[in-house]
């Protein structure tokens, strides 16, 4: 199910990324020395693997879940996952606890939402879900709160349908290494088909919201932010950046000239990925540069090969601003809005702390929604990347002004095929465009409704010939 907004405030920090609190790292002492490293082997597979991002909320506890996850088809509400026996999974052996993990089925036998990617974990090898089971279990403090129930609208409120869609959709079965690939290569698919869960977002997804294999990789909407297309083709994809940027931009969120990381990125980022080793964060890029490419229709060039310098300040000069703010031209939007970061130009402060927006990814792609939304909800990162913010702009901008500068902005410093109107942007302002299974099933529960109605007016009509 893809998520439509990633975007839901989450636990900040370091702290909370590794979701020990400081007597869970106490208690280690007491443990041996193989079922200690068995633990931290566990904490950094759930690093990995991204937990606390979706199973805290900010303020709360690591782990304790009650995030609200927005979905095209509803609100759905992370579980409870320290080992409370009350509220969270203390109860679970290590069966269960994989049966969850892999297969999306709780301790209760109901099952779970694809909101927690339970069809790339179900690629998690055997030592790994022991250890991140004793990590769950030993390394993580039990928090006594009920998590928010989750209420779908009819028929998803219905758990035993995601069933039927496993059976269609679910490939289980660990990771397996491909002996034709280097070891780092492995390394790499294990990390980001597993544990990174990668295609998640990634994955265009069809009608039924599941992966479309035959495009893995290769850019997805998730309702709000889009996902782009991380394959090798040098125009649609990553084809042009090297290993070393594709590492240092999981590592900090940036690169230089060519991107830097916002919305669920930017939270996958300070929360994992950013955690992870330099020699797996080396091993999912060069994975990534191997990977099948995918072309996209209409991109003429690389994203990060648009834009030149602006020179529209002289045009300001003596020109007042129009009375009504929708009429004002996106030039002027900009100076009041964006220069003075951006400087008038457009290419960002010389110690690159401010980007530029000239070979800018953000706005080099034909879907422009991540444009919209980094001027819409800002750019905030984590704490240990405090030089990194970009402020919000919803309450200031009308949807036209939000369409008249991204406009401006993608004229000037970025695709120009692409295009933005007010209707979108006040789509995108109120969490992007539902799910169309909702009207699918509102058409056949009306569908249903009337077979029903006809089969009972039938029934009545015989039995009263009948008599």
């Amino acid at each position: 199910m893809t998520l439509n907004r990633l975007t839901q405030k989450r636990l900040t920090g370091a702290l909370l990324a590794f979701g020990l609190s400081l007597s869970a790292g106490a208690a280690y002492a007491a443990l041996s020395p193989q079922q200690d490293a068995l633990i931290r082997k566990g904490e950094y597979i759930a690093v990995a693997g991204d937990c606390v991002a979706c199973h805290s909320t900010e303020g709360g506890k690591p782990f304790a879940g009650g995030l609200g996850l927005a979905t095209p088809l509803g609100t759905i509400y992370s579980s409870n996952i320290t080992p409370s026996k009350k509220d969270g999974i203390g109860n679970y052996t290590l069966e269960q606890f994989e049966h969850a993990v892999r297969d999306g089925v709780r301790g209760d036998g109901a099952n779970l939402y694809p909101a927690m990617p339970y069809t790339s974990y179900a690629k998690i090898s055997d030592d790994d879900m022991k250890a991140l089971y004793a990590y769950f279990m030993q390394g993580v403090q039990p928090v006594d709160v009920p998590s928010t129930p989750t209420a779908l609208p009819f028929p998803f409120n219905v758990r035993l349908s995601m069933a039927g869609w496993n059976l269609l959709f679910l490939e289980k079965g660990a990771f397996k290494a491909d002996p034709s690939k280097s070891d780092q290569v492995n390394r790499g698919a294990y990390l980001g088909e597993a544990l990174a869960h990668c295609s998640t977002c990634h994955t265009p997804r069809n009608a039924l919201m599941a992966e479309q294999g035959d495009k893995a990789l290769g850019g997805s909407s998730l309702g709000t932010w889009f996902a782009p297309n991380i394959t090798p083709d040098a125009v649609s994809g990553i084809g042009n950046w090297s290993t070393d940027e594709i590492a240092g931009y999981l590592k900090t969120g940036h690169v230089p000239g060519k991107a830097q990381a916002a919305g669920p990125m930017a939270e996958a980022i300070d929360h994992s990925l950013s955690h992870l080793s330099d020699s797996d964060l080396q091993a999912i890029a060069v994975w990534l540069k191997q990977t099948t490419p995918v072309t996209q229709e209409g991109q003429a060039r690389a994203a990060d090969q648009f834009g030149s310098p602006a020179t529209y300040v002289d045009t300001l000069r003596g020109v007042p601003r129009p009375a009504g703010a929708d009429k004002m031209t996106g030039w002027q939007v900009y100076d009041g809005y964006c220069a003075s970061c951006h400087q008038p130009d457009g290419r960002g402060s010389k110690d690159g702390g401010l980007p530029s927006l000239i070979n800018n990814t953000a706005l080099g792609h034909l879907n422009s929604d991540n444009l919209v939304m980094a001027i819409l909800h800002g750019v905030q990162r984590g704490p240990e990347s405090k030089d990194v913010a970009m402020p919000a702009f919803e309450h200031l901008l009308s949807d036209t002004q939000v369409a008249t500068l991204s406009n401006q902005l993608l004229q000037q410093f970025g695709n120009d095929q692409a295009k933005v109107t007010p209707e979108r942007v006040k789509e995108l302002r109120a969490g992007g465009t539902p799910s169309p299974l909702l009207e699918l099933a509102h058409w056949g529960m009306g569908i249903a409704g009337l077979v029903i109605i006809l089969l009972i007016l039938l029934f009545l009509v015989r039995r009263r010939r009948r008599h």
